[in-house]
């Protein structure tokens, strides 16, 4: 396990359903992007904004390409979700982590934002998943999932390191995103880093970002402004805390079966 991991985020905003434009602004952050990181997070769709018409903006595996292309270049996992067909024509809101060599591993976002319709466009995923990254285990999760705590349940006898959240979260609701994505890195004892968007999408809702790193404490820093925002995750303060008050041991059993 890598001793220090660095996580860093990108807060932006995003062009409505042009995934071109979007690849364009992102490569642009990338070319300034922090040295040394080991994670780098964009928002949820970042290529498209939060479309409910999965099947008529484009194909985005431009956009797959991109993150293949960008985590090989800073030898880093690059996380971000886009909306995505499947090959036999379900939907998915689809939360990718790919490589430096181009491998990836995909979470379908489970809780699918039935308030706006959402899950009348995409398929809900069945499956929680976990990414192991240079030792680290890393969850990830999209958006609205912040608000269900037990999908995101921690395990004393299988833990995860770090939480990895990516959001359109709009700005009426955004003091709920900042208090809920501290509360699931404190009751989960983790590191958790949450990239929210900036700017209004195409049906005119405001987005604020408040994009954050919190440590497992439930301390958070909050991004101001368009750009990068991260820090430094530390194995060993992670472990000692959990040694010294081992929170995790105390918990529910809930299974996590889905489907």
């Amino acid at each position: 396990m890598k001793a220090q991991l660095s996580v860093w985020g990108l807060q932006m905003e995003l062009a409505w359903e042009d995934a071109a434009a979007n690849t364009a602004a992102v490569d642009a952050w990338m070319a300034d992007r922090p040295a040394g990181a080991d994670v780098l997070v964009l928002p949820e769709m970042w290529a498209t904004g939060f479309t409910m018409r999965p099947t008529s903006c484009g194909d985005r595996g431009d956009a797959l390409a991109a993150m293949q292309r960008w985590a090989a270049s800073a030898d880093a996992l690059v996380c971000g979700s886009l909306s995505v067909v499947a090959p036999d024509g379900a939907c998915y809101n689809r939360h990718y982590a790919v490589e430096p060599s181009g491998a990836w591993t995909a979470y379908d976002k489970r809780h699918t934002f039935s308030f706006a319709g959402e899950d009348a466009h995409y398929a809900a995923g069945t499956e929680r998943v976990v990414v192991s990254w240079r030792g680290w285990n890393l969850l990830l999760q999209t958006c609205y999932d912040a608000r269900f705590p037990v999908f995101s349940r921690n395990r004393a006898d299988a833990p995860y390191d770090g939480m990895i959240y990516v959001a359109n979260w709009p700005a009426v609701r955004v003091d709920a995103w900042a208090t809920l994505i501290r509360a699931r890195a404190i009751e989960n004892q983790s590191y958790l880093i949450g990239v929210n968007r900036l700017g209004a999408d195409g049906n005119g809702i405001a987005h604020s970002g408040r994009s954050a790193v919190v440590d497992p404490y439930g301390v958070a820093r909050e991004a101001e402004g368009a750009g990068w925002l991260g820090g430094t995750w530390d194995a060993a303060a992670l472990a000692a805390f959990r040694a010294k008050f081992p929170v995790l041991a105390d918990g529910d059993d809930f299974d996590l079966k889905l489907g």
